[in-house]
């Protein structure tokens, strides 16, 4: 079922030799992007930091703000509020408050007329805070047609929704091949974890519908067997490993090194990530809109996130992170040009809350 605005909750990632290692409205406010902060705003350390400022925002103001992103050029976490008591919430947390036109519900229901009245393959939305908007992409199989509905639902709705048409074509990105095996087709695995000392590794639910065991090679012996799955709606998979060896809590950087994991947050829009995969391996890219609903043509996903980093079919199942920060699963694009992409992930703290377990 669609989600809030503020509900955001290898092999390829982690494979070490032959074992997965694995209100009021403002005057003035506007829909063109928001103003830079200035010099003296105050600065997120790193991602860590980002993170636990953010979550200690969404818990203090909840649907009083209307998203939240990260500054491109001075690094502060941005608030987006529609009054002045909800702004100085956002100064005494640490953060820098932008008041906007809209606020969550308005937003909520902009989600909900397009769910409504516009669910049509090929596209997807979310919530863009930085334009107090949710940004909507229609892939090149939209046909004229529902071009023309989609904008008209969005004329609709007194500039909440924002249209651009993308290249390619919007698809979960299971591809044949090298990587992780199950069901004649290749994924990624994403982050290794533990439940009761147990170990297991998550993915994207497309791909641990597809097969109940997974192994490290084409037709090689089984390495893992599935635990839980589900797509549609989200796109989240857990697979139990039946040889825990050399399975350490680290992605697969691609280049001879490993990045450590040790804690898990949700996207916030502007930040810096880097997707690896058992494709493209490591790229990297900005987050720009958060709870997006994807339509896929086998059924839609909700509360996912969109990224520019580039992924290709194979991919899915991948890691998204900043730093030592797990922050998803790969889905899905729309393809790459160049360095430009459209990768799409499945927030990795709602996989863990739904299996019990922990990033290590």
């Amino acid at each position: 079922m669609r989600r809030t605005t503020r509900a955001r909750t290898g092999l390829s990632a982690l494979l070490v030799a032959a074992s997965l290692g694995l209100g009021a409205t403002p005057a003035g406010a506007s829909d063109a992007p928001l103003a830079p902060r200035t010099a003296d705003a105050p600065r997120t350390a790193d991602a860590a930091a980002l993170h636990a400022l953010d979550a200690a925002v969404e818990r203090a103001l909840g649907d009083d703000s209307a998203g939240t992103y990260v500054d491109a050029e001075t690094g502060a976490l941005v608030v987006t509020v529609t009054t002045e008591a909800a702004a100085a919430k956002v100064r005494a947390a640490g953060a820098v408050p932008q008041r906007v036109r809209r606020g969550a519900a308005q937003l909520n229901a902009a989600m909900a007329a397009l769910e409504a009245r516009a669910g049509i393959p090929g596209t997807s939305w979310g919530l863009d805070p930085r334009t107090n908007q949710i940004a909507v992409e229609a892939d090149a199989s939209v046909s004229a047609r529902d071009m023309a509905r989609l904008r008209e639902v969005a004329a609709s709705l007194d500039g909440a929704v924002r249209v651009t048409r993308v290249p390619g074509v919007l698809t979960r990105e299971v591809a044949g091949g090298d990587a992780v095996y199950g069901g004649g087709s290749r994924c990624s695995a994403a982050f290794n974890v533990t439940k009761n000392d147990v170990r297991y590794f998550v993915t994207a639910g497309h791909c641990t519908n597809i097969s109940s065991t997974w192994s490290a090679t084409s037709g090689g012996a089984s390495i893992g067997v599935r635990e839980g799955t589900s797509f549609p709606t989200n796109d989240y998979g857990l697979v139990r490993y039946t040889d825990t060896a050399n399975t350490p809590g680290s992605v697969n950087l691609h280049n001879g090194s490993l990045q450590d994991i040790s804690s898990a947050a949700d996207a916030v829009v502007g930040q810096a990530i880097r997707k690896s995969g058992s494709t493209t391996k490591v790229t990297s890219g900005t987050v720009t809109a958060v709870n997006v609903t994807v339509n896929y043509s086998d059924g839609p996903v909700y509360g996912m996130v969109r990224t520019t980093a580039c992924s290709a079919g194979g991919d899915s199942g991948g890691a998204h992170f900043a730093g030592s920060v797990a922050l998803g699963i790969h889905s899905g694009s729309s393809g790459c040009t160049g360095t430009s992409g459209s990768a799409i992930h499945q927030p990795v703290r709602e996989a863990l809350a739904a299996y019990g377990v922990n990033v290590y």
